[in-house]
């Protein structure tokens, strides 16, 4: 079923973030975490694609055995990086092949150890590029990326939502958020893309803090703020990880909340392959469902 069908309902859609595990022994916790999240029944689940498309074989693998064994809506990432028209053709015909209905539509990182993201010969340098091509050939329901923040690369807002504007002409069905903290920047984004007639659904995406390092690292890595307010919530616990975790479960929780109180049409969830701190949030979001 494509996501922009589940999004016409007037019911709020969780729906939860997964990558492909590098051996065995993670395939075998990504299924348990899926075992356990498949009981909250997401309207669907997306599996991220690796830089360069290093995990091209994983990726379509994966979202084919979530979609047609385990019986989870599934939507594959796909990105520009490394890849020429005729082998994200190939990529395409292969998920089309496995039943799946719904792409998420990225330019993508630059490879690590590169600075900046190089066109492939005879690939695309811009998503909106991708998604049209996409929109020529099959008939996927396409998602993209937006950034309430701006893209790491283009900070200039207004630019940044002519570039989302662009994106979005090309065919775009719904749009997913980079992660935030602090739901103002989410509001504000929503301002300037109906000031651009962006009009499809936004999907909030939440990542709850259970790491301090390891947000701090991934927030650089994208440009995402995280507010003097929030981070004193912080101070003298840094060093107790259920503390740590707790405070960061609640602020989601209070995020998620206040979002959909305010009709966002659902929350995506940044999982990093594990359920137990989603489904605690997932408890707490009873009344929406």
């Amino acid at each position: 079923m494509k996501i922009s069908e589940k999004l016409n309902s007037s019911t709020p859609v969780f729906s939860f973030e997964f990558f492909p595990p590098k051996d065995s022994d993670g395939f075998a916790t990504l299924f348990e975490t899926i075992a356990r999240l498949k009981a909250s029944a997401p309207a669907f689940v997306s599996v991220t694609y690796g830089a360069g498309g290093s995990t091209r074989e994983k990726t379509v693998n994966l979202v084919g055995n979530i979609k047609n064994t385990i019986g989870i809506e599934s939507m594959a990432h796909l990105t520009c990086v490394g890849h020429d028209q005729q082998e994200i053709r190939s990529v395409l015909e292969s998920l089309d092949a496995q039943n799946i209905e719904n792409i998420l539509a990225l330019r993508g990182d630059p490879p690590q150890g590169e600075e900046k993201f190089i066109k492939t010969e005879g690939g695309f340098e811009y998503a909106d590029e991708l998604v049209s091509f996409i929109k020529s050939s099959f008939s996927f329901c396409i998602g993209a990326a937006c950034y309430p923040e701006g893209h790491v690369e283009c900070k200039d807002l207004d630019r940044d939502i002519e570039n989302l504007q662009r994106k979005v002409d090309s065919g775009v069905d719904f749009l997913i958020t980079q992660l935030f903290f602090d739901n103002r920047h989410y509001f504000d984004f929503l301002e300037r893309a109906q000031k651009k007639n962006i009009n499809v659904p936004v999907i909030p995406g939440i990542m709850p803090i259970l790491n301090l390092k390891q947000i701090q690292r991934f927030t650089k890595m994208c440009g995402t703020n995280l507010s003097e307010q929030l981070m004193s919530k912080f101070e003298g616990v840094q060093d107790d990880n259920e503390k740590v975790r707790q405070i960061g479960i609640n602020h989601a929780i209070s995020q998620c909340k206040e979002l959909l109180e305010n009709k966002a049409p659902g929350i995506h969830f940044y999982t990093l392959n594990r359920s137990k701190a989603t489904l605690s949030i997932l408890e707490e979001l009873k009344e929406f469902a």
